[in-house]
């Protein structure tokens, strides 16, 4: 589990191309102070396990199902990259709870600068937005933010200096890719409340009462 505050900005240093699947190596020093063999890393918000570790580098297997999701199916050498160690126990929670699993991609549509922030509009596919909601959670290439606006196709974002400064965000244009996690919080409520939504039984008929026996 991550937190979407990013620790490093890294860069990949080398991709192989495998079947069905793609090994990856990223240069981050501080992200490999302490990892080992067989930790979780975010990189641009997708949870990747350490294989091998080497001269402040680390490099870790992207799956298909990952490739097909994500933007690291564009990436290459010399990318620069959002990274982020797993949260550990008894640290400050500064962001919301982050998978590290990517639901979709998003395209940036427009960034207005002002003097104090960035607003960002990211194109969204249509299924991912009813997990939206105004001043709700949402991870953008493993950073976490705070949605401004939300239509169907599309939300807007505010960013900071300091996530200008530390994040690729900082420099992402119009018709660029991210990687995009809603609130896992949201999908799970969905989950939850889905049958009894569906469900064409008064509310006051549920759990075998009728109307009658509830009185």
């Amino acid at each position: 589990m991550f937190t979407g505050i990013v620790e490093e900005r890294g860069e990949v240093v080398a991709v192989r191309d495998l079947p069905d699947a793609a090994r990856i190596t990223v240069a981050g020093p501080l992200v490999t102070s302490d990892v080992k063999l067989g930790d979780s890393i975010a990189v641009n918000g997708v949870c990747l396990t350490v294989v091998e570790v080497a001269g402040g580098a680390f490099t870790a297997d992207v799956m298909r199902e990952t490739l097909v999701r994500s933007s690291l199916d564009e990436i290459a050498a010399g990318d620069p990259v959002n990274l982020e160690r797993a949260a550990a126990v008894g640290t400050r929670f500064g962001g919301h709870i982050v998978q590290g699993h990517v639901d979709g991609t998003g395209v940036i549509r427009a960034r207005r600068p002002s003097e104090h922030w960035d607003l960002v509009s990211i194109g969204l596919p249509a299924q991912l937005s009813r997990y939206l909601v105004e001043k709700g959670s949402i991870t953008v290439d493993g950073v976490s933010l705070t949605v401004v606006d939300v239509a169907d196709d599309e939300f807007s974002v505010s960013l900071i200096p300091e996530t200008l400064r530390a994040t690729t965000l900082g420099t992402k244009q119009p018709g660029d890719l991210v990687n995009l996690e809603v609130d896992v919080v949201a999908k799970y409520v969905e989950r939850l409340v889905a049958p009894h939504l569906s469900d064409p039984r008064p509310a006051s008929a549920h759990n075998g009462r009728t109307n009658q026996e509830a009185l």
